[in-house]
Order: structure tokens, then C-alpha cells, then sequence
């Protein structure tokens, strides 16, 4: 009977845990399908050239950042992981929403540009109160936003 009170007070915070990220990475997947549906008309290339050509009124420098937050089922899978090697898949999701994210916030903020060019992403793990044990991942999506004269 002890065992399954152990077995209970260990499972039920996993279970929970697994559940409440699950959500939470959903409802961001599905914001970011939402706004990049809004954003598709904003070419953001790495292309250190003009994509669509034409008379430049203006350009700036234009940034998004995000830091997101593994969740503790994917930092306790990616710990087994590492104990048999391969793919850590559960870090997959967390560098596609990050990457993504931050790409969107550099496209909102430059509204009525025509074009973004020469998009570079940087990406930077961020540790915890160990070392080596990362808890959240940073990436910051910069380039030049393209205004074209109206005429």
C-alpha cells in the first residue's frame, strides 16, 4: 500500500506536468499558425539583396526576441536521453516555437514595411541555478525592413 501512495505522490506531479505543457505548447502553436497566416504577405528572407526591387524610401534595423521555458516532462525526458543518446525531440518543439515566435514579433514590429532582408537568427541556451542544466532558451531574430516608395 506504501508503494502506491509513493507511486501516486511521484506520478500525479508528471502526469500534471505533461498534461498543463502539452496545453500550453498547443495554444502557442496554434497563436503562431494564427499570426503568420496575418504575416505571409511579409517576405522575411536572408537574401542580403532587395527581393521584390524598386525605389527604397526608407530601411531599419528591425528585432524580436523570446525567451521560452522547457517544462519539467520534457526536461526530465531529455535527461533520459542523454543517458542512451540520439535525438533529443522534446528540445525540437521548444527551438521551432522559439525560432518562429521570435521571426513573428520582428515582422509586427515593423508594420508597413514591404520586405525584410537579411534575417539572421541567434540563438542562446539559458542554464539554470546548474550549470549545465538548461531551463529556457533565448532567440533573437534581427534584419533590415524595406519601405519602397508609394508612387
Amino acid at each position: 500500500m506504501e508503494y502506491l501512495i509513493l507511486l501516486a505522490f511521484w506520478s500525479v506531479p508528471v502526469l500534471l506536468g505533461y498534461v498543463s505543457g502539452r496545453a500550453a505548447e498547443s495554444r502557442h502553436y496554434r497563436s503562431i499558425h494564427a499570426r503568420e497566416k496575418g504575416l505571409v504577405q511579409l517576405p522575411a528572407t536572408s537574401l542580403k539583396s532587395l527581393v521584390r526591387g524598386g525605389e527604397v524610401e526608407r530601411s531599419e534595423l528591425v528585432t524580436g526576441s523570446v525567451v521560452i521555458s522547457i517544462d519539467y516532462f520534457k526536461k526530465a525526458a531529455s535527461a533520459l536521453r542523454s543517458l542512451v543518446g540520439g535525438p533529443v525531440k522534446s528540445y525540437e518543439t521548444l527551438l521551432d516555437r522559439a525560432k518562429r515566435e521570435a521571426v513573428l514579433r520582428l515582422k509586427e514590429s515593423c508594420p508597413g514595411a514591404d520586405e525584410v532582408i537579411n534575417l539572421r537568427l541567434e540563438t542562446m541556451p539559458l542554464a539554470g541555478s546548474q550549470r549545465n542544466q538548461i531551463t529556457s532558451v533565448e532567440v533573437l531574430a534581427y534584419g533590415t525592413a524595406i519601405y519602397y516608395a508609394k508612387g
